[in-house]
């Protein structure tokens, strides 16, 4: 059975990462993320437009988090306090799976950061709220988010998403 209580909200540390939910006060970080032309390309959402855009996500996002409906982490460098990305567990079905979706400030990419976020996030879902199965969908074209699934050992599905077609999906199990 699948323990989904996020009432105190769980803070995941890594060597070089804190994990921890997001706030008003990460706004301009959300902005910079969401409204990034490199990151948006991959992704089926509407751009953020302005700062307000990116804290009423904020606010839906910690709402969905109240209902234990998903859960959703500001990627912190714990040294310097940057944040730079952020990492989530969504779409909880009954059969015991979710999804896991991230995304990095470009900036911050290529430097193993998601590497070590996904890797604490994974090992929470499966050890901790005890899912039996995680999906991932990646657009084909997205290479670096292909690769990293791949170093998990995710596995590419036959089926491809009927609504669109450009998108890859991936499973992992314990």
């Amino acid at each position: 059975m699948v323990n989904r209580s996020f009432t105190s909200f769980p803070i995941l540390t890594t060597e070089r990462l804190t994990l921890r939910q997001l706030s008003s006060e990460d706004g301009q970080a959300i902005f910079t993320l969401r409204s990034d032309t490199e990151i948006n390309k991959y992704l089926n959402r509407q751009a953020s437009k302005t700062i307000e855009d990116a804290i009423n996500f904020i606010n839906m996002i910690n709402d969905a988090i109240k209902k234990n409906d998903s859960i959703y982490w500001a990627i912190i460098l714990t040294n310097s306090k940057a944040f730079v990305g952020t990492i989530c567990l969504f779409d909880f079905s009954k059969k015991n799976s979710c999804e896991i979706g991230f995304e990095l400030i470009t900036k911050f990419q290529e430097q193993g950061i998601m590497k070590e976020a996904a890797q604490v996030v994974i090992d929470y879902a499966f050890h901790t709220l005890k899912f039996q199965k995680i999906l991932a969908v990646t657009h084909y074209d997205n290479q670096n988010s292909t690769k990293l699934l791949t170093k998990f050992n995710f596995v590419k599905s036959n089926e491809t998403d009927v609504e669109n077609p450009d998108l890859n999906i991936f499973t992992l199990t314990p």
